[in-house]
């Protein structure tokens, strides 16, 4: 499942963004040493870093198996940084043959008759 950032820019109702906050983490060093600790925490199968509309941004893929595991996956990032967040249920190739039962249902409830 990943974890990316959403493209609004808004401030918190602190009055502090999350540019603001990830501004001063890079200044202050904590942003460097902050980042490998919850990724390690975490564990995701993968990370990856970019700027989306000026924002630091992250895509982080995860496996989440119960929603009841939200809150140790973002609180750290909430926390820390101030971070917004957008978590976006995905699917790897196994879990899309796996669902091949479930769309042939919907397909055949759902879909145009022809």
């Amino acid at each position: 499942m990943p974890l990316e950032r959403p493209n609004e820019n808004t401030h918190d109702d602190d009055g502090i963004d999350s540019v603001e906050a990830g501004n001063a983490a890079a200044a202050d060093g904590t942003l460097g040493s902050t980042m490998p600790k919850i990724l390690g925490e975490m564990k995701p199968e993968t990370a990856y870093f970019a700027a989306t509309n000026g924002e630091r941004t992250g895509y982080i893929f995860f496996d989440m198996t119960d929603s009841s595991q939200l809150p140790a996956i973002a609180e750290p990032f909430l926390l820390a940084f101030n971070a917004r967040i957008d978590v976006k249920p995905a699917m790897n190739p196994q879990d899309l043959a796996a669902a091949g039962a479930g769309i042939a249902r919907a397909a055949k409830s759902y879909a145009p008759k022809a």
